[in-house]
């Protein structure tokens, strides 16, 4: 799943972020353009945590 360039954006290289793998404490992402790596809480996307976590848990998330 793509981070919106309004929400947030690679601190490297200000390319697209991509949620690659989420769970019950935070979210992981990749650049799409340079490779850099985030390990973040599940609001660093200006969403409070209610668009990109949700969405990665059910598509991306651990199995409980």
């Amino acid at each position: 799943m793509l981070v919106d360039l309004s929400d947030g954006s690679c601190p490297q290289c200000g390319g697209q972020l991509e949620i690659t793998g989420a769970d019950d404490a935070s979210l992981d992402a990749e650049c799409t353009e340079c490779g850099e790596y985030l390990h973040v809480e599940p609001d660093a996307f200006n969403d409070g945590g209610i668009k990109y976590w949700p969405q990665a848990m059910a598509e991306l998330g651990e199995d409980w």
